[in-house]
């Protein structure tokens, strides 16, 4: 079973990449559950969560995409089903509905296409298509929210009644406002509405001729305002009326939420799918962003890791527009812990960091930005011990905490473990603690555990170098200039270039030269030996890399080579048929000028004839008859043929045109380009020349130019300025 600490998550930033894939969510309960991302239990949900974000990541290259998964949270609803006798508003009811829809709109999807998406097919199996519930909510409350008029024959025909009782409200209403009207006893404005009631604007002298109910006076009391009596009556019957609709639609609410109950579990089925589907699909957004892949999943013990880079770092440089280098590290059976050495700043913790990150990322189901021949196993423990933590609570020092630590791994630690030490041993004596470090790091290895750690100690190095399952490393440095070229190296420790950076950041010389007498001989000859073969590992890629590059110039002259040879084989093919071809043509005509001169002589008609049938039935014999079968498959043949040259010579034709056309505007800007006005020893040229001269006189539109040798008269319009004549 897999267990991953929340210590491990968060020295690796896990956290974050849940947080920037909960912001890629769509739905409030999705991005609650993106928040708490936690690497599956086993090798089979891990298989299956990956694959899940895999199908969902190449639906987008797919003809018909995966339907919307949006939805509106029903949990209020959910609690409300399972409280007897509570009633569910109009407003639930629609979201119910909408909820429903969208899951079976996906079961049917995923059922039609479940040849290209089997993983997300397996994944909504659980659920039945079901229209039932959808079907007698949508029969009760329309597309806009609203209770149908035929929800029941009651409400029906009370809301028939309502707008019969409204259309009298009108009708009385109207007549009442024109018969007062003419008598005179309202106001300008005729009406008003007071209280969401339509009322007439009585001047106040003739408030008692008017029937009705007084609703109120305007502020000076000239005005009151009266409801009509017949208007009153209805209106009174419209209130009776629109309180049995109420009471009607809260039945109706009550018979559906009583209908709906039953499903209680399968709308929380509901909701819990699409919210999966929602961190499904913003695991395959987060991976569209950091150029995630699937990496091939292997049961052995294995991390090959190519061209892989850390995501929250990729996506800050990618921010700022600045380079992301990426690291290619690979961990086997025959080489299960390795040690990173080198200079601070160099990018060791950055590279742990990639590594853990990743492999976390992957055992949570999230497509990794890798090369996509990578392969990578499953470790059931990830033990990491990253940063500086001291704890303040425990009031521990940072090398107490770290011994804590220590102690945890080596009861942890197996064979299916993976653990990240940065700095390891540190934060005590470097000799007593380098040899604390030497012991921890050699049980490691005898529990068969995988491993990366980053040191500076020498003993670790030197304990890498001998142990056949384990290898060094160090991140490269460019030894003239100091700076880190973040690239691993794998087979050789790392010098520290401790005086080197000393020197670099201005300490003096001196004291530098002091503190290499404070340490041993040895030591300094070792770092200095290492310093020097990193220095030779440098040279020998330049080299490598130059040779590569030769090879492949090499090789592409090869192939030009080939090519020419091809042709010139070709051409030469070509000349021997014309030679043949044109020596026979010579024979012929050698023989009928023979056959002509011996008839020029005799005269004789027949023996001509005999002798040129004779020659003709010769180069007759020679023919091979052709049949119509393959007459026409040499002209297929040919017409494919000269398809083909037409082909590769379109192109051709039209970079030419395109071309011409540039060298056509150039020209027209050339010629609509004012042109400078010459004077005496300007140097110039003619148009479209190369020899310059200078400008000895000018006459009427000419000029004499000087080119040394000779000298010769040019019209001004033909010159062009090269040089100005110096003032």
């Amino acid at each position: 079973m897999i267990k991953i600490s929340s210590k491990s998550l968060e020295d690796l930033e896990f956290p974050v990449v849940c947080n920037q894939i909960s912001e890629l969510c769509i739905t409030g309960q999705g991005k609650e559950k993106a928040l708490n991302i936690h690497p599956y239990k086993n090798y089979k949900q891990t298989v299956f969560g990956l694959n899940q974000t895999n199908e969902y990541f190449n639906s987008k290259t797919q003809d018909q995409p995966i339907p919307n998964h949006g939805f509106d949270s029903i949990q209020p609803e959910i609690k409300l089903l399972g409280v007897e006798g509570s009633v569910i508003e109009i407003g639930g009811f629609r979201k119910m509905s909408a909820i429903t829809e969208t899951v079976n709109t996906h079961l049917k999807y995923f059922k039609k296409y479940s040849a290209v998406y089997p993983i997300l097919a397996e994944t909504v199996s659980h659920l039945e298509y079901d229209t039932s519930l959808t079907d007698r909510i949508n029969g009760v409350i329309d597309r806009f929210g609203e209770m149908k008029n035929d929800a029941s024959p009651l409400l029906q025909n009370l809301r028939r009644s309502i707008n019969s009782v409204k259309g009298k409200i009108n009708s009385s209403f109207s007549s009442a406002l024109t018969t007062y009207q003419s008598y005179g006893y309202l106001d300008e404005i005729k009406e008003s509405v007071v209280e969401n009631v339509r009322v007439l604007a009585v001047k106040a002298m003739h408030r008692r001729k008017v029937k009705g109910g007084i609703m109120g006076n305007s502020k000076t009391g000239s005005i009151v305002y009266i409801q009509p009596e017949a208007t009153y009556t209805f209106t009174r019957e419209l209130n009776n009326l629109e309180y049995e609709e109420k009471e009607e639609v809260k039945r109706i609410l009550k018979e559906l939420t009583e209908f709906s109950r039953p499903y209680r579990e399968t709308l929380r089925d509901y909701q819990e799918l699409l919210s999966d589907i929602d961190v499904i699909a913003a695991k395959s957004k987060y991976a569209e962003k950091i150029n995630g892949v699937l990496p091939k999943i292997t049961k052995e013990r294995e991390l090959q890791l190519r061209e892989a880079f850390h995501p929250l770092l990729y996506l800050s440089n990618k921010r700022k527009g600045e380079k992301t280098f990426s690291q290619s590290i690979e961990l086997g059976p025959n080489n299960r812990i390795m040690v990173i050495s080198g200079p601070n700043a160099g990018g060791k913790s950055i590279t742990l960091k990639t590594i853990g990150l990743l492999q976390i990322m992957l055992q949570s189901g999230m497509l990794i930005p890798v090369h996509e021949y990578s392969r990578m196993c499953l470790f059931d423990k990830i033990l990491t011990d990253i940063g500086d933590n001291q704890s303040i609570e425990n009031h521990l020092s940072t090398y107490s905490y770290r011994l804590k630590n220590m102690n945890y791994f080596l009861r942890k630690c197996d064979d299916k473990t993976l653990f990240l030490i940065d700095e390891f041993g540190t934060g005590s004596d470097p000799e007593l603690g380098g040899a604390l470090a030497e012991t921890f790091l050699e049980v490691f290895y005898e529990k068969h555990s995988y491993g990366i750690l980053t040191t500076h100690y020498a003993n670790l190095k030197k304990l890498a170098n001998e142990l056949p399952d384990m290898s060094n490393a160090n991140m490269m440095f460019d030894n003239r200039t100091l700076e880190p070229v973040y690239k691993l190296q794998v087979g050789e420790a790392g010098s520290s270039f401790t005086f080197e950076v000393a020197q670099k950041n201005g300490i003096p010389y001196s004291l530098i030269n002091r503190s290499k007498k404070k340490v041993e001989r040895g030591k300094i000859r070792f770092d200095r030996s290492i310093a020097k073969l990193q220095k030779e590992r440098s040279e020998l890629r330049k080299t490598t890399d130059s040779l590569k590059t030769k090879e492949e110039k090499a090789a592409e002259q090869k192939d030009k080579l080939e090519e020419i040879n091809s042709k010139v084989q070709h051409k030469l093919e070509s000349y021997q048929e014309l030679y043949d071809s044109n020596q026979r043509l010579i024979y012929l005509g050698q023989k009928i000028n023979d056959l002509s001169e011996k008839y020029f002589n005799n005269k004789k008609k027949r023996e001509l004839i005999g002798e040129f049938l004779k020659i003709v039935e010769i180069e007759n014999s020679k023919r091979k008859k052709e049949s119509t079968k393959i007459q026409k498959a040499k002209k297929a043949k040919e017409l494919q043929l000269k398809k083909e040259v037409q082909k590769k010579i379109e192109p051709i034709r039209e970079k030419k045109k395109v071309e011409k056309k540039k060298e056509e505007e150039i020209k027209k800007k050339e010629a609509n380009k004012p042109k400078a006005k010459l004077k005496i020893g300007d140097r110039v040229r003619l148009e479209d020349g190369k020899a310059v001269g200078s400008i000895d006189t000018i006459e009427k539109g000419k000029a004499i130019v000087n080119y040394g040798m000779f000298t010769t008269s040019v019209a001004l319009d033909q010159l062009e300025l090269v040089q100005a004549a110096k003032k």
